[in-house]
């Protein structure tokens, strides 16, 4: 029926050309990569074209270029360390480096792609035909106990926070790691509240369900999830249950869907692979108060592993089960797309930047119509963006 409504309205025209068509007409953005932590290296240039085979890297300009992904947003990235003075010195220190890269990389690259910091921003962008880069912060880790740091990290142009990651910090609890606040901690329902005065989006992924609704409670603005899953396809703790989705929905926020296949579809056991990764984690004290370049060696020991144990991948398709479901519980102004890019995101055949059509061509097989798809593709993440900025709302 699908096809027939299209061949009627299109008779010469091929699904595969009316994604590509609608594809390129709408902003599309992704709301979750990792890609700073390649800056580091010193010698990774966004302006050229990389081969995932080769270097394992998921994001340049090109690359974003031949997918038709107009904007990302970039995270600072730090893993959870030590939750004492030194800690967060360290970690405030890792994140302002990895900003600054940021910054510095695309300061001698303004003609290619711009660095926004409004989505008003990211549209004159688009027009220019450059690539749109925002910046985000994944862990509030390296806020640490200091409210004036969120202060800071704005100023350097960071537009949301990740309240936590894998484990529980000051601010919150983890969906991975013990109750210790139950919740959000004193200090926790602080940050929330300065984001908000800011104009700072909260971003809930990674967060304990408690946490998350904890931070409903208090927040005056829109939240988001810049990159989750739906628990009821993929039974993962990291993914967001349907009175979670409902939830986000009532608050006004968005739900961006992540592309790490575990989220996607319950992995097939694999002792093999498990036991590789345990090996690299113990290997490197589980990542905790690394030198760069040791940081360096672990990702290199990581990516290894993945190549000697591959993972059968999730698809496009198995994404896709996940965007019909939100929608169909939150609604289609409430789901977007996040894909964890140079953090652990990448399907089958949606392998890297390149290859982001595919997600709008199930879409249109799908039966999405074209302002839905825009509202997927960026148009719901931009609203929440405006709202949240928007002074006394």
């Amino acid at each position: 029926m699908l096809f027939l409504f299209w061949s009627c309205n299109n008779p010469t025209k091929t699904i595969e050309e009316i994604a590509d068509e609608i594809h390129k007409k709408v902003l599309t953005i992704d709301t979750h990569t990792d890609t700073p932590w390649a800056l580091l290296s010193g010698d990774f240039d966004l302006s050229e074209r990389h081969d995932y085979k080769k270097d394992r890297s998921r994001v340049d300009f090109p690359r974003m270029k031949e997918g038709g992904l107009d904007a990302v947003f970039m995270a600072s990235f730090v893993g959870q360390g030590d939750r004492d003075e030194k800690g967060f010195e360290s970690a405030f220190h890792k994140a302002m480096i990895q900003i600054d890269s940021i910054h510095s990389h695309l300061s001698s690259r303004t003609i290619i792609a711009k660095i926004a910091y409004t989505p008003n921003d990211a549209y004159r962008f688009e027009k220019e035909g450059k690539r749109i880069v925002f910046i985000g912060i994944e862990n509030g880790y390296p806020v640490g106990k200091n409210i004036e740091n969120i202060q800071i990290f704005y100023n350097k142009g960071a537009r949301y926070i990740t309240l936590c990651h894998t484990k529980n910090n000051d601010i919150c609890d983890s969906s991975t790691d013990t109750t210790e606040h139950n919740g959000l901690s004193e200090f926790g329902y602080e940050v929330v509240k300065e984001m908000n005065r800011l104009g700072m989006m909260v971003d809930v992924s990674h967060i304990s369900d408690s946490s998350f609704f904890d931070v409903l409670k208090v927040t005056t603005k829109p939240v988001i999830a810049s990159h989750s899953c739906a628990r009821t396809i993929c039974d993962n703790p990291r993914n967001l249950n349907d009175d979670m989705l409902i939830a986000l929905a009532g608050n006004g926020g968005v739900v961006q869907m992540c592309i790490l296949s575990d989220y996607v579809k319950t992995p097939d056991p694999y002792p093999e692979r498990d036991s590789a990764f345990q090996s690299v984690r113990e290997k490197y004290n589980y990542f905790k108060d690394l030198t760069d370049e040791e940081e360096k060696m672990a990702r290199k020991d990581w990516y290894q592993a993945d190549s000697l144990f591959p993972r059968n991948l999730a698809t496009v398709a198995d994404m896709v089960d996940h965007i019909d479901h939100m929608v169909k519980v939150a609604g289609i102004d409430h789901v977007g797309i996040g894909t964890d890019f140079d953090g652990g995101g990448g399907l089958a055949d949606c392998v890297d930047v390149s290859q982001m059509g595919n997600v709008t061509l199930e879409l249109v097989k799908r039966g999405y119509t074209e302002v839905e798809i825009q509202k997927i593709w960026g148009g719901n993440i931009m609203r929440v963006m405006q709202k949240v900025q928007k002074i006394g709302s």
